[in-house]
């Protein structure tokens, strides 16, 4: 096929004056290296780690847009707090989306780069949210035959996330999970990867709905934070499971440290000998997410083998090796239609991502929805 010699890229901008602006930019076609490949982007989702990067600490209820087609501009005010916050991107042109896929339509030189040209393959590096993405050929995720760009879209952060919680749970000698937003894309996959796997997961939700969509997908332990009941039923669950180790996607308020509680608490049923230090065990929550910006509150009255931290894919897969991502990644593209299938509420051009109204639609972070950018569309 003939490539075209420019393409359009989404970039995110604060300015010095408070306001942050996405836009369209044209770029050149780049040139390959010997090892890289060129693919082009058919379908790239928007995450919630995405939106971090896209929007920062803007104030997103007074966002608007300008202009039409590639010229289309979203420009949000930013205030002192969030300039703040953000004082480190001022005057940078950050390109975003973490991950996607689509068709290699170009090659460098080399073997495995070559070997690459007309699949379709999936990618996580950021910049994904462009008609063209350069990217390593090792990089690459090839699809197995009969799965689209949109199926592999999102085959990199949720699926690899759910995975490597698990994989966390062995490595630190855990033997059950808490999850937090349980009823989102990458809980209903953790969800999934438990009950084949036979580790008992007690997932965490907000509302009764949410609860009945994982009680009908097979789920066993299922909490609703908005029960009066809540504090009594965790400890039930933590008890049931011997879970002490947990992923909050929340991060503020006194989650973390109700599920703490609700540890020691489901400790202190086992008959053993007293102490003022509490139980012996090691209980873990791990900040994975943002949902809610307040502070993140700890009571301390779990005793003290415990521990709150941040966790982050990239890092734990850093750690833990390449064998263990390899391995990782192989059953992802295994189970890319069951286990690690997505479902999206909408499809969007790249034009349509910086229109305010679509805007205020995905950046409600709505439990259950989740929208794909289309770039070719």
């Amino acid at each position: 096929m003939t490539l075209p010699s420019t393409y359009l890229q989404m970039i995110s901008t604060v300015s010095a004056e408070g306001e942050l602006t996405m836009e369209l930019v044209e770029k050149p076609i780049p040139e390959l290296g010997e090892d890289d490949v060129l693919i082009r982007v058919e379908a790239t989702p928007i995450n919630p780690s995405d939106q971090g990067v896209m929007f920062g600490w803007a104030s997103m209820a007074k966002a608007t847009s300008s202009g039409e087609g590639k010229a289309t501009k979203l420009s949000v005010p930013v205030s002192p707090q969030g300039m703040g916050v953000m004082k480190a991107r001022i005057g940078q042109a950050l390109t975003v989306g973490n991950e996607g896929a689509g068709t290699v339509v170009a090659a460098g030189a080399g073997d495995y780069a070559q070997s690459l040209m007309g699949k379709v393959v999936a990618v996580m590096g950021g910049g994904m949210y462009a008609e063209y993405r350069k990217a390593p050929a090792m990089m690459c995720l090839v699809l197995k035959d009969g799965h689209t760009a949109r199926d592999g879209a999102s085959c990199f952060v949720n699926p690899l996330t759910a995975l490597s919680m698990v994989e966390t749970m062995r490595l630190e000698g855990h033997s059950a999970l808490v999850h937090t937003a349980a009823a989102s894309n990458l809980g209903q996959m953790l969800n999934r990867i438990c009950r084949a796997d036979g580790v008992e997961l007690v997932n965490v939700v907000r509302k009764p709905e949410q609860a009945e969509l994982l009680r009908g997908m097979g789920a066993k332990h299922i909490v609703d934070s908005s029960s009066e009941s809540f504090m009594a039923d965790l400890t039930d669950a933590v008890h049931a499971t011997g879970a002490t180790l947990a992923f909050d996607a929340t991060g503020g308020g006194q989650l973390a440290s109700n599920i703490l509680t609700a540890m020691e608490g489901a400790a202190a049923r086992t008959p053993g000998a007293y102490s003022i230090y509490g139980s012996v065990h090691h209980k873990q929550v791990y900040l994975y997410g943002g949902l809610d910006t307040s502070p993140t509150v700890l009571s301390r009255g779990y005793g003290m083998a415990w521990g709150v931290g941040g966790w982050l894919l990239p890092n734990f897969l850093a750690k833990a090796g390449t064998e263990v991502a390899m391995r990782l990644r192989a059953r992802v593209a295994d189970e890319l239609k069951t286990t690690f299938a997505s479902h999206y509420t909408d499809e969007l051009s790249l034009e349509e991502a910086l229109q305010a109204d679509v805007v205020s639609r995905y950046y409600a972070k709505a439990t259950g929805e989740k929208f794909l950018i289309c770039p070719q569309k």
